[in-house]
């Protein structure tokens, strides 16, 4: 095959599939924003009953769905804590977190607000309570008992202590406990039982959500929002909100290990049960609120009280950024600091090619841990892997080089025997045969690289670390586009380049294609973040200084050997 004709192919083929990808996603509707309405269920009071465990479960005592052990309030206290990390808004209806503002992050669109990850514009909330006779839910109302609300400078946890009504004699706590330097919120029971009958139950823990994109989320880079579960048997497992909302999720519901979180761009909240735990996974649209929503949770069986005892039990919610220090942390088992979340890294969203990219991010972290700055972290990581692929690289440009030389003769070739297609066939062949050039030469050291340099570009869209991260002047965020399309028109000019080093095509209308290339690119670069669009002109660069080169010694080669005074 024509080398110029397979090249074409390659490069037009994977070009298609990004803009198909970012075209689908740019005109996708968005869905339709929150809007506040009159007898609107506020976040954290959905209308929605408490979920009931299935038969597998094995539920020990009649329940009633919906029922609270207490009346619903029409406004409900709200507890602020704070910790060194963030702070967070706890409503006495149902003890859920409604807003939960991390320090370190800032808003997506206004930076000079800290970013809000559970918040009342998308009815974002995470939500626990318990299930059976008379025991309180999310929509309980409870009574604040801590008076501590902010995390002193000495102390390493902070406690806030919530009490449901009592009923036959069962007293029951909710406790929250916030520990410095973490994004881990430990929840508890507490069910004392001054009651003659025993309390068997279950409890359940969900994240509410509206289906509405987060501000500020690029269309032509879109990553995935919405529920995901992970457990052993099907691993990680990510659900679309339509495919909830309509009824069709498919997701494993029985279990004894896993978690289950609410994903979005940078950031993830998750509830962790304790392995070897029965548990049963759930995901449900929600009724009467503001705007379209749904709930994912996880329901686990309680500890039976006897009557004069007294039992607690807990599970963790991680709520913060994508940090993968983090988050392999978490992964580890209790013995060794984590809190055995298997699988929680995968959150962060690599795409198909996560095993190149995770040790791409690695390498990406070392480099930053020793120059202190993430774009020039990029710019090192992107020549390291321009070394380590420089043999491919300069094979490839060689091929191209011989092409070349060999263009005027294959223009000549195709004049000579234009209404015979299988004659010019043979004479290429030939040809290529006498100079000693592969057809394939060109092609298969860039197909070879294509994976990694996707892989590293999810690798740079999904890393959190990157959000807000400045590199040089005007560049005072990696994850966001460049304010002046400065980057990106450096872009398109480096393409052009090479558009040019590049052997002409002897059919006009694939020169043709191949010049529009760098401007179709171009279009779509200049919604990308900085940090992606500086790879790409760091790699660009180093390839035209590289194929220059080759084609020049290759160039002069051929004029020295056809010079007859030589």
């Amino acid at each position: 095959m024509d080398n110029r004709r397979l090249l074409l192919l390659l490069v037009f083929s994977f070009s298609l599939v990004m803009l198909w990808d970012a075209w689908q996603k740019y005109n996708q509707p968005p869905p339709v924003a929150p809007m506040a309405t009159a007898g609107a269920v506020a976040p954290g009071s959905s209308d929605a009953a408490a979920p009931q465990p299935s038969a597998s479960l094995h539920s020990p005592v009649p329940t009633v769905p919906g029922e609270a052990a207490a009346p619903v309030a029409k406004t409900s206290e709200i507890v602020t804590i704070k910790t060194d990390l963030f702070v967070a808004d706890i409503s006495a209806q149902g003890g859920d977190v409604v807003r939960l503002v991390l320090f370190d992050y800032k808003d997506t669109e206004a930076k000079s607000k800290d970013f809000a990850l559970f918040e009342r514009r998308h009815q974002y909330a995470a939500q626990s309570g318990l299930i059976g006779e008379d025991l309180p839910n999310h929509k309980t109302v409870f009574s604040v008992v801590s008076t501590d609300r902010e995390l002193g400078v000495d102390a390493k946890t902070l406690q806030l202590r919530l009490e449901a009504p009592a009923s036959n004699g069962v007293k029951t706590t909710k406790i929250y406990t916030f520990t410095r330097g973490s994004y881990l919120i430990d929840v508890r029971f507490e069910i004392d039982n001054g009651g003659e009958k025993q309390v068997a139950a279950h409890a359940y823990y969900q994240l509410q959500r509206d289906v509405a994109a987060p501000e500020g989320e690029s269309r032509m880079v879109m990553t995935f929002t919405g529920p995901a579960v992970y457990t052993e048997q099907e691993k990680f497992q990510k659900v679309s909100f339509s495919d909830v909302e309509a009824g069709k999720a498919k997701f494993v519901t029985q279990a004894d290990n896993g978690w289950i979180a609410m994903i979005q761009h940078y950031f993830v909240a998750a509830w962790i049960p304790a392995d070897k735990l029965p548990r049963e996974y759930y995901m449900r649209k929600l009724e009467n609120t503001s705007s379209p929503a749904i709930s994912a949770g996880v329901i686990v069986p309680v500890p039976v009280a006897a009557p004069g005892a007294k039992v607690d039990f807990s599970v963790p919610l991680y709520a913060g950024p994508q940090l993968q220090s983090t988050l392999d942390h978490l992964a580890l088992p209790k013995a060794e600091g984590g809190i055995g979340a298997q699988g929680l890294p995968l959150v962060v969203d690599y795409g198909w090619l996560t095993i190149i990219a995770a040790p791409i991010f690695w390498c990406l972290q070392a480099i930053h841990n020793v120059v202190g700055n993430w774009g020039w972290a990029i710019v090192l990581l992107t020549v390291a892997i321009k070394l380590l692929f420089f043999p491919l690289s300069a094979a490839s440009y060689k091929s191209m080089a011989k092409m070349r030389t060999v263009t005027p003769l294959l223009v000549k070739l195709k004049e000579r025997h234009a209404g015979d297609r299988q004659k010019l066939n043979q004479e290429m062949m030939e040809l290529y045969k006498r100079e000693k050039i592969n057809p394939l030469g060109g092609c298969l050291p860039i197909a070879v690289q294509i994976p990694v340099f996707i892989a590293l570009y999810w690798a740079l869209l999904g890393a959190v670390e990157i959000r807000d991260a400045p590199w040089i002047l005007w560049i005072t965020d990696l994850s966001a586009s460049d304010p002046y399309y400065v980057l990106p028109v450096v872009m398109v000019v480096t393409m052009l380049i090479q558009t040019r080093l590049n052997p002409t095509p002897p059919d006009p209308i694939q020169a043709k294609v191949m010049m529009m290339m760098p401007f179709i690119f171009g279009a779509m670069f200049f919604f990308f973040p900085a940090g992606l669009v500086l790879y790409w002109v760091v790699n660009n660069t180093l390839s035209i200084a590289q194929q220059w080169q080759i084609t020049r010694m290759m160039e002069g080669g051929a004029k020295a050997a056809n010079d007859p005074k030589a």
